[in-house]
């Protein structure tokens, strides 16, 4: 118990936990990155990601008498996790494919994101109810507020979903 409440015990605790932090933000990124085919910056993210873990699992093992190191160990993985999640979100890189359904009002908006520079596809599709129009859009991750906003205000009931997409062939892409 004495040794739960010495500095030193706090300080190596703390020391791990934000190497911890520092090793899943740079893995999860990495791991984003590979995703998105980007390879000189997942190699450069895994080089410094591998570096840090080493450092850390070192710094555990080395003294498996303290808990806290431990729990700083396991609290920096999963803190590192959701803060490489939000770091990614901001960055905002890439494309993404949005299929847009409106059952009412599928050429308004059309004519909305064409106006606003957009390249959308209009199919006509069945769906449970009878006849929606099916839009397909490919945009960049960080316009899809943006995209959402404007189908919003012109059909508030669209459907929208969104996936991740790695261009193959470029096409009319917004600038």
């Amino acid at each position: 118990m004495e040794l739960l409440l010495s500095p030193q015990a706090w300080l190596s605790a703390g020391l791990i936990f934000s190497l911890r932090v520092t090793d899943m933000t740079l893995d999860t990124l990495r791991v984003l990155f590979v995703m998105r085919g980007r390879k000189s910056i997942a190699w450069i993210l895994g080089f410094f990601q591998a570096t840090v873990f080493v450092i850390a699992i070192t710094s555990v093992l080395r003294d498996l008498t303290n808990p806290l190191n431990i729990i700083g160990y396991a609290a920096g993985f999963a803190t590192g996790v959701v803060v490489g999640m939000a770091i990614e979100e901001r960055l905002a890189i890439g494309h993404v494919h949005m299929r847009i359904i409106s059952s009412r009002l599928g050429s308004g908006i059309t004519e909305k994101l064409r106006f606003e520079g957009y390249a959308v596809t209009e199919v006509p599709a069945r769906g449970k109810d009878g006849m929606v129009t099916m839009l397909n859009c490919s945009v960049l991750r960080k316009d899809i507020e943006r995209v959402r906003v404007m189908v919003n205000d012109v059909d508030p009931e669209a459907f929208i979903t969104s996936e991740d997409i790695r261009p193959v062939r470029r096409g009319f892409w917004r600038a």
